[in-house]
């Protein structure tokens, strides 16, 4: 039903780069073939090896980098007059700014993408595009408002038989199960997506979905070191293609796991690592939810409770800034269980 899984975003002479590409390959593949097209003037390719450039930063956490790259590459769209690779250049600025935590820069971008990806013509930017504006959402919490995109997108990816796409949809609808306390429904679309991923040769999406197993493993079976053994399995593909982001969320469970076995001492280390991770490649839904580990984690190993109570606070107005509602509502309920502060005054 689905083939071997593609990375529609290498472009030009790099389509010949696997999805399962390390993302050091990419760039040096990228920036060489770049460099190539601007010596020779073929903006045309500029524009598609800039793509790829612009997408291995920002998988890196190079946040600077990546800005530069996807901007680049959408004006040497526009001077070839390409909508096309206009569109994903745009997706890509996009998925960087809700990377960034810019999430209404992210709402504005995609959905450029996406409009320009239809009025070119290529279904794949723009559902990716959608996708894109699907994940913001429910990065967000908004689950109401993306959750029949997201099924949307489903559907559309099992009809064409894109089973990188398909994965990526059953991972999102999984998450939001997953954090609505849907265990068993979560656990069925994330194993499903470890099967095609698997299947397809997706090594970045067995990673995320084997992630995503291991959490509820820890959380509904409290099953602690087959949760481990899963996140072990999703570090080696995680490294082995050098996802930055990835890894930092896998170290993060791994905090999760550790934290929810009484293993405070471990977590703390675990969630200190993940933090300075995440800093380092400015993500800060990722940093957030790091912070909030190690406060938890810092309670329970005896850290002052004015302390503690002190930091989650600023953490609750940091996510509201943000615009994370469900990061806030993790806030809330630590409060509570730590009893260190109520949930209004987390939420408010």
């Amino acid at each position: 039903m689905y083939g071997k899984a593609f990375a529609p975003e290498y472009q030009g002479a790099l389509t010949t780069l696997s999805v399962n590409s390390s993302l050091v390959d990419v760039l040096a593949a990228g920036t060489e073939q770049l460099a190539a097209a601007e010596r020779s003037g073929q903006r045309g390719e500029a524009a598609r090896s800039g793509l790829a450039v612009a997408e291995a930063h920002r998988r890196l956490g190079q946040v600077r980098e990546a800005d530069r790259a996807w901007k680049a590459s959408y004006r040497a769209a526009r001077d070839v007059g390409d909508t096309a690779a206009m569109a994903w250049a745009m997706w890509s600025g996009g998925t960087l700014a809700r990377q960034r935590g810019a999430f209404p820069l992210a709402w504005r971008l995609l959905g450029l993408a996406a409009e320009l990806g239809e009025r070119g013509g290529d279904i794949v930017v723009r559902g990716y595009s959608l996708a894109g504006l699907a994940e913001t959402g429910r990065i967000q919490g908004d689950y109401e408002a993306v959750a029949r995109l997201h099924e949307q997108l489903l559907a559309e990816a099992r009809k064409r038989g894109e089973a990188r796409h398909t994965v990526w949809a059953l991972e999102g609808i999984a998450q939001i199960h997953r954090n609505r306390g849907s265990y068993e429904t979560a656990f069925a679309m994330f194993e499903e997506a470890a099967e095609i991923a698997a299947g397809a040769d997706d090594r970045r999406g067995h990673a995320w979905a084997l992630r995503g197993l291991a959490d509820i493993v820890s959380v509904r079976d409290r099953d602690t070191e087959r949760a481990l053994g899963l996140l072990s399995e999703a570090e080696e593909s995680c490294r082995a293609m050098t996802l930055s982001s990835a890894l930092a969320y896998n170290h993060k469970m791994r905090g999760n796991v550790l934290y929810r076995a009484g293993r405070y001492a471990e977590a703390r280390d675990l969630y200190e690592q993940a933090l300075a991770e995440f800093r380092a490649m400015s993500e800060p839904r990722g940093e957030a939810l790091s912070r909030l580990g190690l406060a938890k984690s810092l309670a329970r190993l005896g850290r002052d409770r004015t302390e503690t109570a002190a930091e989650l606070a600023e953490l609750a107005r940091t996510l509201e800034r943000i615009g994370l509602r469900h990061a806030r509502e993790m806030v809330a309920r630590a409060q509570d269980e730590l009893g260190v502060g109520g949930t209004a005054e987390a939420v408010r």
